[in-house]
């Protein structure tokens, strides 16, 4: 899969593309529909698959107060774009001030005719981009018919047949994760809810009373589950994925007044420095509330017992 950056290097694809556009964050199933239906289309048509998204999300720009917190950052997006096997191309816009006061019909000309040959555009029905959100799918309808290409307008994917289902979100998927459905998160996304980050010292409580445990610095716009304690697995420098039971937030027995979550990985039966390192820690599933004990030797005994249950979730 290409990435392109800059689009003022590109020409045109000379055999045309079609084209998806949106911030695709999570990369969840329901994405993924409009991604092999997109492949379809282009194979049928020798055409090529193109996804246009962005380096943040446009709410980050729009309405930065309102933002969504986002599921995966642009790296990951990227990684999880390549790794369905669809895309023969993403082309990753700037979003910034400047963009978010482009006219939709400069978009529709610039980019997606001018530089990816759009010969067909498949978007939400709800599909609003531009200055003001003054695009949508009637216009990109409109634009089309003198532009040369074929639009595309698609309804939300749901799961099987069953219209009462809610359909695949990356809204729906935020609301899963806080309420601490991270197994209910892990079945629309097709994989585990999983957050990056740098392991960096903490105040050593954890390795203080026999669970040392890897305090991940996660971005404040990205999306942790509900405050818990889960089981899951950690993944450092090495690559290697190993067992972990996992802690989001404030640490009541130490800490009463915290306001910030934090989130803590003991890593299951492992002996090692993972300080400085990126680290990605995947929810597999939550295994109770957070809590604050009375003692520091009855958290130890549920630290203990949390390990195991991990273990037992976990395989291990």
């Amino acid at each position: 899969m290409r990435i392109i950056k800059r689009l003022e290097e590109v020409d045109g694809a000379s055999s045309g593309s079609v084209v998806t556009i949106g911030a695709y964050d999570g990369v969840h199933l329901g994405h993924r529909a409009v991604l092999r239906l997109v492949r379809e289309l282009a194979d049928a048509r020798g055409l090529e698959a193109v996804v246009v998204t962005f380096d943040r999300h446009p709410a980050q720009v729009v309405r930065p107060e309102s933002a969504p917190k986002l599921l995966t950052t642009l790296e990951q997006k990227l990684e999880l774009l390549a790794g369905t096997g669809l895309p023969d191309a993403v082309a990753l816009l700037t979003f910034d001030e400047e963009r978010a006061r482009e006219p939709a019909e400069g978009f529709v000309r610039d980019i997606l005719v001018d530089k990816l040959a759009a010969r067909m555009v498949v978007v939400g029905a709800d599909f609003h981009f531009g200055h003001r959100r003054g695009g949508d799918v009637p216009l990109l309808e409109e634009m089309g018919k003198d532009l040369g290409f074929e639009v595309i307008g698609l309804g939300l994917v749901a799961p099987g047949a069953d219209p009462g289902h809610e359909p695949y979100s990356s809204t729906r998927v935020r609301r899963l994760l806080a309420a601490g459905d991270v197994a209910g998160a892990a079945a629309m996304l097709a994989r585990p809810h999983e957050t990056w980050g740098s392991v960096e010292r903490g105040d050593g409580r954890g390795a203080g009373i026999g669970f040392p445990t890897a305090n991940v610095a996660v971005p404040a716009e990205m999306c942790l589950p509900a405050d818990g304690i889960y089981a899951g697995t950690f993944r450092g420098d090495d690559g290697a994925d190993r067992p972990a039971a996992i802690s989001v937030g404030r640490r009541p027995t130490f800490y009463p007044d915290a306001r910030a979550s934090l989130l803590e990985a003991h890593v299951l039966d492992f002996d090692g420095d993972l300080y400085g390192q990126h680290a990605a820690v995947r929810f597999v599933e939550r295994l109770r509330d957070e809590e604050r004990f009375d003692s520091v030797d009855a958290l130890v005994s549920q630290i203990a017992a949390d390990c195991d249950e991990a273990r037992r979730v976990l395989g291990v």
